[in-house]
C-alpha cells in the first residue's frame, strides 16, 4: 500500500501548448510496474480549457468542484458539476474545462498507449468557446 498525502502532492502549471488560461495539475498517479493508468487532478480558473485532444484508450473525468464545460467535436457543449463523471469513448475528439464565470476541478484518468496517454491538437478557439 502507498499513500501520497496531499502536502506532498506538488501542483504545477499545465503545459500552456496543450491548455489555454490558467490550469494547474497535480499528479495522482503514474504508469507503474503493470499499470497503464495515468491520473491528475486538474483545477481550470474561468475560461481555462484544454486544447482539442483525444486519447487512444479513453478518457474518464470526475469533476470534483466548480462548473465546467465538456464538448465532444461536432455537439453542442454541455455543462458538468461536481459529482459528475464524463466518459470520453478511445479517438473521441474533444476538450474540456471551466465555464467563462468559474473555476472547474476534475481528476482526469486515461491509460498510456505506447507512452502516451493524449494526442494534442488546435487549441479551441474562443468563438468555439463561446458556442
Amino acid at each position: 500500500m502507498q499513500i501520497h498525502r496531499n502536502e506532498d502532492r506538488a501542483e504545477s502549471a499545465a503545459n500552456p501548448d496543450w491548455f489555454t488560461g490558467e490550469v494547474t495539475m497535480r499528479p495522482v498517479t503514474s504508469p507503474e510496474g503493470h499499470s497503464a493508468l495515468a491520473a491528475a487532478e486538474v483545477r481550470f480558473g474561468p475560461g481555462a480549457r484544454t486544447n482539442w485532444h483525444t486519447h487512444p484508450v479513453g478518457q474518464t473525468l470526475v469533476i470534483t468542484g466548480g462548473i465546467g464545460w465538456v464538448q465532444r467535436d461536432g455537439e453542442p457543449k454541455m455543462e458538468v458539476r461536481a459529482g459528475d463523471v464524463v466518459l470520453f469513448a478511445p479517438g473521441e475528439r474533444h476538450w474540456h474545462g471551466a465555464t467563462a464565470d468559474d473555476e472547474m476541478t476534475h481528476i482526469a484518468m486515461q491509460e498510456m498507449q505506447n507512452g502516451s496517454a493524449a494526442n494534442w491538437a488546435e487549441r479551441v478557439s474562443d468563438a468555439e468557446y463561446a458556442g
